[in-house]
């Protein structure tokens, strides 16, 4: 996932330091080049050895330190580095990177990195509040730096409010954000609808469908990472919610049709993955419906075609793509979905293949426009999305 790029991680005296070597665990195993910078005062908390085992790589500290294999440590690596991320931060190291201040090998290569660089405040919360420190996040933010907002928590001086040192996963959320893709959506608006629809029969009974939103989510992450402005309308899942994407949360197929023909008239891009009910309950019960002797019968109507609206008012460049799960003469009934609602491509899937449908991590898919077909393998959900968003761009710089 991460093969080829260099992560700098810089490691400042504070507790959570020892929460780094999740961080640096990870993304070894995602195979990034990883270096860890320490101050002196973060040898308090966690061993260089520590690091050095985990990454593969020595953990530079001193400045001045002969056994290196570059001939200017600080420099060369900061030409490596393809992100920075200071974590945790202290407030004396954000002080000092904030003001120019460059005296340890953390600071110099911190300094010398022409990358994004990522701060991530930890300390007590009155440290943290004292105008001082903010003033120095501002200047820091002023000159490119990313600063990620601190927990709010019990603290380890016993303290309670806001400092703490978000968990690794978040962090890990960020460099990906970063470096994971090019930035080829740049300036892109994109919509992804994700998960199901709920139509309530009555106060506690809902007829729905077995979606869980991945691959919706995988798609907008991975829109996200490519540099998109990602709007996500989604149903009700209990799927972890991607970061950095605007979210709508919807219950309803009415209620996906008003948030998505609301949004999508300024979007680039469309992809409509969510499993949107066809049918509703003609008539929901204000109280608990009985049981009763006998057979129970419910009128059905049907719900607003979100696609099919979609295509009938497509914007002039808008790229709109649907998504087709069939049983059965799965490219029969996908093709004629593309042309009926004017789709530019649709996704297909058999939910009786092995590896794909609803709830797995994989997903088995074909892309569907006019003039192709292009069947991917068994893959996991975020690289399916990847080869699509891939495609939609190879099919929108055909129009050029």
């Amino acid at each position: 996932m991460l093969k080829g790029k260099t992560v700098v991680l810089a490691v400042t005296g504070s507790i959570a330091a020892y929460k780094i070597a999740s961080l640096a665990s990870t993304l070894k195993k995602l195979e990034a080049d990883v270096h860890v910078l320490m101050t002196e005062n973060a040898e308090n908390f966690i061993h260089p050895i520590t690091f050095e085992t985990l990454t593969g790589n020595k953990c530079l500290i001193d400045t001045f330190d002969r056994n290196f294999q570059y001939s200017v440590e600080h420099v060369s690596l900061a030409k490596l580095a393809d992100v920075v991320m200071i974590a945790p931060a202290s407030a004396n190291v954000i002080g000092k990177v904030a003001n120019g201040i460059a005296d340890d090998m953390l600071t110099t290569t911190v300094m010398a990195c022409r990358c994004k660089k990522i701060v991530v405040p930890a300390m007590n919360t009155n440290m943290f509040v004292n105008p001082i420190v903010q003033d120095n996040l501002d200047k820091l933010r002023h000159f490119g730096y990313e600063v990620v907002d601190p927990a709010t928590g019990y603290l380890a001086c016993g303290d309670t409010g806001q400092g703490k040192m978000p968990e690794p996963k978040l962090l890990l959320e960020y460099i990906l954000k970063e470096i994971q893709y090019e930035k080829d959506l740049a300036g892109k608006r994109v919509l992804v609808t994700a998960g199901p629809t709920q139509e309530a029969i009555d106060p506690v009974r809902f007829l729905t469908n077995h979606s869980t939103g991945k691959m919706g989510y995988a798609l907008a992450t991975v829109c996200m990472r490519r540099g998109a402005d990602v709007t996500l309308v989604t149903g009700p899942t209990q799927t972890e919610k991607p970061k950095f994407v605007r979210m709508i949360p919807v219950r309803t197929a009415k209620q996906m049709f008003d948030a998505v023909t609301e949004h999508a008239g300024d979007q680039d891009i469309i992809i409509k993955a969510a499993a949107v009910a066809d049918y509703r309950p003609k008539y929901q019960s204000d109280e608990k419906v009985k049981k009763q002797d006998g057979e129970l019968a419910i009128e059905m109507e049907r719900t607003d075609d979100i696609l099919q609206y979609l295509g009938d008012h497509k914007k002039e460049g808008q790229y709109l793509c649907g998504f087709s799960m069939e049983t059965e003469q799965m490219m029969e009934n996908s093709r004629k979905k593309l042309k009926k609602k004017h789709l530019d491509m649709i996704v297909a899937n058999n939910l009786k293949v092995e590896g794909a449908g609803f709830g797995g991590d994989t997903n088995v898919v074909t892309m569907i426009t006019d003039d192709a077909e292009i069947s991917l393998g068994k893959m996991t959900k975020e690289e399916t999305a990847a080869h699509i968003i891939s495609q939609i761009l190879k099919e929108q710089e055909k129009r050029k």
